[in-house]
């Protein structure tokens, strides 16, 4: 079977009930196995399949989420566009604890992940200068504009390492940076999504302000899983908005990020390499 859209659910959204269940399935991948089982339902005519980043239960940490195998188990199912959803500190003031925000930068702070497909034998550079898809971006925001909670139609989001949240110092360090919200699961999702060719989006959802501001508590575990409940409710009811709106985009540069990435000569990378980016590439080393 078959999706034309996904959603990676982040704190809180581990399970996903709207729609027709049409599969659930277990992609093994030459990178291992994803998060957990995805789940594809119909919703409204538009098939999504929907992956709980942390696997359910919330058992596997910001730096152990296993991201190109999620991402690769994603494009065999021909996946096209995905809507991540996470949890996220507020870096600045206007963004505060119950927003949404659609986020269009990422500032990188991680370290040790698996950041890429290409290594190992091939060599590859895509752009990445706009992080997060604009033609995802402008049909969330359509979205949005027509409901009554709180939103930004911008934002850059700091993605660091975890898991323990920011010293104080490294919180107004971000904030100087410009940064307007945190999170530890954006990277390296957004980046092997681009090099698979998918579009990627992310909202954020803001559950605390951080440790920066001194009239508010700095931020908890409880905290966090407390604002995740008051708001997820409200992404579950945007979701088929959501998923109509990402599945009406057209032929997206996102689409074409590898075309002219790839520097290595097709006769010199390795075959099991090959065989192993075949999904991602193959279309590329037969041209």
């Amino acid at each position: 079977m078959k999706a034309q859209c996904a959603i990676i659910g982040g704190s809180g959204l581990e399970e996903f009930e709207s729609g027709k269940l049409v599969e659930k399935v277990d992609i093994p991948t030459p990178f291992g196995m994803p998060s957990d089982i995805i789940t594809l339902v119909d919703i409204d005519g538009v098939v999504t399949a929907f992956l709980p980043r942390h696997g359910k239960g919330h058992r596997i940490l910001p730096q152990e989420v296993p991201s190109q195998a999620n991402i690769w188990a994603l494009k065999s199912l021909g996946v096209e566009t995905i809507l991540s959803v996470s949890a996220v500190g507020s870096l600045h003031e206007d963004y505060k604890p119950g927003d949404f925000v659609v986020c269009d930068s990422i500032i990188d702070r991680t370290h040790g992940r698996a950041k890429s497909f290409f290594g190992n034998g091939v060599v590859g550079h895509v752009g990445f200068a706009n992080a997060f898809c604009p033609e995802v971006n402008k049909a969330l925001l359509e979205v949005l504009k027509g409901q009554k909670e709180p939103f930004h139609d911008r934002g850059t989001i700091l993605c660091m390492q975890g898991p323990a949240f920011s010293t104080q110092a490294e919180s107004f360090l971000y904030k100087e940076w410009g940064a307007h919200i945190i999170g530890m699961t954006v990277l390296p999702e957004a980046q092997l999504a681009r090099e698979a060719e998918i579009c990627y989006a992310n909202i954020g959802i803001v559950t605390d302000y951080d440790c920066w501001k001194e009239q508010e508590d700095d931020v908890t575990v409880e905290m966090v899983i407390k604002m995740m409940q008051q708001k997820i409710a409200a992404i579950k009811s945007m979701i088929p908005a959501f998923t109509k709106g990402m599945n009406k985009l057209g032929n997206c540069a996102c689409r074409h990020a590898a075309e002219s990435a790839l520097m290595t000569d097709p006769s010199l990378i390795p075959y099991e390499l090959k065989r192993k980016l075949h999904l991602l590439y193959a279309k590329y080393w037969r041209a």
